[in-house]
């Protein structure tokens, strides 16, 4: 009995094993069969698929292709110039330079003007049209907005400028002289830059019927004469010109209630220009031929109660003056003027 029942553990053994090895097997083969059959079935899929007559005609070009949401694929956007405006314009590019087109080619068209960047100014009209347009009569000046940029373009006067102009910069010119009718009608006209021309005369009414003009930059030129003046001026710089104080109005500057600023300096002046409007803040006389002054030049000597508190910056260096001659001259300054003591 205990033999059969060996023989009986024995066998039933042996079919467990047989059982597994059989499975271990049959996992193989069956994996083997599923990829053999897809084999077969993609073949058949590509044999029903006819290549040789895929032409692509404008009939299927928008099948195959979506370009619909082309340009959302760039922003074209990021490619357009970036302008800073900036004090100064970037110097226009000289026409002279520019390609000939031809006699044949077509003239390219403006775009509209926008307040936005630089405004390239229209093809010259004739005055009284360009002045009823608002343009200016010059193709090398920028516009952006009220202020007109015409430096470093070789200008030999003023260009005729839009009724609206609020600020001009025409420095580094060859303008030789301003005439009354340069300004006729610029009525919000607040500021002049004339920096560096070759100007050496200038009309007396030339900025005097300006009624906003605040500020009058002429520095670097060749002026033997300053012209009368709006009452409306603040700041005045004529530094290194020729004027000699002959050159300037009897008590040119009483009037000027507004003027705070009033440089004069590295002319061919020969006294203090007095008086003095009371609301000045910087006098800079440096480098003339100033020798003398007297004792009402800056204050009041019948009141000694008075005191200029905005008078603060006052420069007689480079003047041939000993300051030291008139120490009654400065009891009402907050501060001492500069130049030499000794």
């Amino acid at each position: 009995v205990t033999l059969a029942r060996c023989r009986m553990r024995t066998l039933a053994w042996l079919g467990i094993a047989s059982l597994c090895l059989g499975a271990a097997w049959a996992v193989p083969a069956k994996e083997e069969r599923r990829k053999a059959e897809k084999t077969k079935a993609d073949l058949v899929l590509y044999e029903n698929l006819d290549l040789d007559n895929y032409d692509l005609t404008l009939d299927n070009y928008g099948d195959i292709f979506d370009l619909n949401n082309y340009e959302e694929l760039y922003d074209y956007g990021d490619l357009a110039p970036k302008i800073e405006v900036g004090t100064l314009a970037p110097r226009p590019k000289d026409p002279v330079a520019l390609p000939d087109l031809g006699p044949t080619a077509e003239t390219p068209k403006l775009q509209p003007p926008t307040t936005a960047g630089p405004i390239h100014p229209a093809p010259v009209p004739a005055q009284g049209e360009c002045r009823a347009l608002g343009l200016p009569s010059c193709l090398l000046c920028l516009c952006i907005s009220t202020s007109v940029y015409c430096d470093d373009v070789d200008l030999e006067h003023i260009p005729l400028l839009p009724p609206e102009t609020t600020y001009l910069y025409a420095r580094f010119n060859r303008i030789g002289m301003i005439r009354a009718s340069d300004f006729t009608g610029l009525k919000k006209l607040k500021r002049i830059d004339l920096t560096s021309n070759f100007i050496s005369w200038a009309d007396a009414d030339a900025f005097r019927l300006l009624p906003s003009l605040q500020e009058l930059i002429l520095p670097e030129n060749r002026l033997t004469a300053l012209p009368e003046l709006p009452g409306s001026i603040i700041r005045l710089d004529a530094r290194l010109n020729r004027i000699p104080s002959t050159g300037l109005r009897h008590e040119a500057f009483r009037d000027l209630k507004q003027l705070q600023f009033l440089h004069l300096s590295d002319n061919q002046l020969d006294y203090i220009p007095v008086p003095l409007p009371e609301n000045l803040r910087s006098l800079h006389l440096q480098n003339n031929n100033i020798q003398t002054m007297h004792e009402n030049t800056f204050c009041n000597s019948q009141d000694h109660s008075q005191i200029r508190r905005v008078l603060e910056d006052i420069r007689l260096d480079g003047n041939p003056i000993n300051l030291s001659l008139f120490p009654n001259a400065y009891f009402c300054l907050p501060r001492l003027p500069t130049g030499r003591f000794f």
